[in-house]
């Protein structure tokens, strides 16, 4: 046991938890399964892993430049929060789950293996789960096992003294929540990319699959039959016109806003910071930082580019040959390559704004927990949600519903943080989903106690259940035969 234990610590830490080499992996095995020549897989797993690292890459810059902010807001204002931020999340837990439940933080590991094993079954046994998404996001798994592990352990105290039957319950929880929530997203990511065969796993499937839902029915639908605008319809007029170009647009929000922030922080502040040197321009500076978003928010979707062709191709291998039907779910920031660019820049301010909104409320209402922002979170989640609401519904949608997601995640946050302990660590995980839908189920289980948990299982393996039988002709077909599934909803439109 010992043994096998330490081969998956090797795996889990080398290779699972690192994003690059498991879509390197998965590409490699695709391929071979496809019976390429040996220099074709080659060059697949090392287009695969250089896209998904410049991906990378651009996904850090974005961090890292918003980290200022954020440590501003903070500290300038003495605020004594708790942050809302995955990683912030993973350290509260593994701050505090041995003092808490008296539990190793190892544990959280072993959760994740099985509830990927709880995953691959549901995918292999398609024709009776009806799900076809495999979670491939590593590093989102121990950050998602890490908050699980918390939740469920304070929803079932009773399981605490068998830790066999506490691992099991959990892995089946979680690996259904993997399962179900990136299929949820087949659909959506198949119409907003023309069929390029990937799905999304990350932390806010729930929120993207729900609010493309609303898009559609509230945003999506005129009366005179006409089609509503989208943000690339826009057209603006005279001296506005700049807007129209997508960099533009990003390198000037982005100017206004963190030019504004910064200048309320105030030069002082950066320089005691270390974040600005003394004799550096705090003009050029705020230029600098704001310019940088669209840096690098470039250099992430050339990173998507670079590598999503490779993995959805050589995917097929694996999906004929092991997972029939499957599909891979990756990072949120995969779609940013696809759809509105301008959707991305507008659903994090939005998204922002009303995290912001909802701060402010807790401090007036003096609430016991104060959420501080955090950048993934107010970035990844909201920026998803306008990209995906502004294909199904629009400019509105996508300008509505991420300020409405951000309230959310502060509030659900501020709720379930405080409510089973974490604050007190200094973090939460904060994303759309462990907001909003994981609080609903940690009060049902906490509420029904094992019943809960039959309850939380029925419902989410129902939901694959219903998306099958609202088409059963176009279910499978999406994944299978893109160009069959366009021609067969064009035909039903008739």
């Amino acid at each position: 046991m010992d043994v096998l234990m330490n081969v998956w610590g090797y795996f889990s830490k080398n290779i699972l938890q690192q994003p690059a080499f498991m879509i390197g992996l998965l590409v490699m095995l695709g391929y071979i399964l496809l019976k390429k020549t040996w220099y074709d897989v080659l060059a697949g797993v090392i287009k695969a892993i250089v896209g998904y690292m410049i991906l990378a890459a651009g996904s850090s810059g974005l961090i890292n430049n918003f980290r200022p902010i954020l440590v501003g807001l903070k500290d300038r204002f003495n605020m004594d929060a708790m942050v809302i931020d995955p990683y912030f999340g993973q350290n509260a837990v593994t701050a505090g789950v041995e003092e808490v439940f008296g539990k190793n933080f190892g544990d959280v590991m072993i959760l994740l293996l099985i509830a990927f094993i709880v995953n691959i079954l549901l995918v292999r046994f398609s024709k009776y789960t009806k799900l076809r998404a495999l979670f491939t996001t590593g590093h989102v798994q121990v950050q998602q096992a890490s908050t699980a592990y918390w939740l469920l352990a304070f929803a079932l105290p009773g399981l605490l003294t068998n830790n066999v039957a506490l691992l099991i319950v959990m892995s089946v929880i979680l690996g259904a929540y993997w399962a179900v929530g990136s299929n949820l997203l087949v659909k959506p990511c198949q119409e907003l990319t023309g069929g390029a065969g990937f799905t999304l796993a990350h932390q806010q499937m729930f929120g993207i699959a729900l609010n493309s839902y609303l898009a559609e029915k509230l945003f999506g639908r005129k009366k005179d039959g006409q089609k509503v605008k989208k943000l690339d319809d826009m057209e603006l007029p005279g001296v506005m016109s700049v807007f129209n170009e997508n960099m533009v647009t990003t390198s000037i929000l982005m100017l206004v806003f963190f030019g504004a922030i910064l200048m309320i922080l105030g030069k002082d502040y950066l320089i005691a910071g270390g974040f600005l040197g003394e004799t550096e321009s705090m003009f050029f500076y705020v230029i600098k930082t704001s310019l940088n978003f669209s840096v690098y928010l470039a250099i992430l979707q050339l990173g998507v580019r670079t590598f999503v062709t490779e993995l959805t191709q050589s995917f097929q291998g694996i999906a004929n040959k092991l997972l029939p039907g499957s599909v891979p779910g990756v990072d949120c920031a995969v779609s940013f390559g696809f759809g509105s660019a301008n959707a991305v820049p507008i659903g994090f301010l939005m998204g922002f704004l009303g995290q912001i909104v909802a701060i402010v409320a807790l401090i007036l209402l003096k609430s016991p927990v104060l959420a501080i922002c955090g950048f993934i979170p107010v970035f990844f989640d909201n920026a998803s949600i306008a990209l995906f609401a502004n294909e199904k519904g629009g400019a509105k949608a996508a300008v509505i519903l991420p300020f409405i997601s951000g309230l959310m995640q502060v509030f659900g946050s501020a709720l379930i943080a405080g409510w089973v302990g974490m604050a007190a660590y200094g973090g939460y995980l904060g994303m759309w989903d462990w907001a909003v839908v994981w609080p609903v189920m940690t009060g049902v289980m906490k509420l029904l106690s094992y019943v809960g948990v039959v309850v939380v299982a029925v419902v989410l393996l129902a939901i694959p259940q219903i998306q099958y039988r609202l088409d059963k002709e176009g279910y499978f077909l999406i994944t299978e035969d893109y160009e069959a599934y366009t021609a067969l909803k064009a035909k039903k439109a008739e």
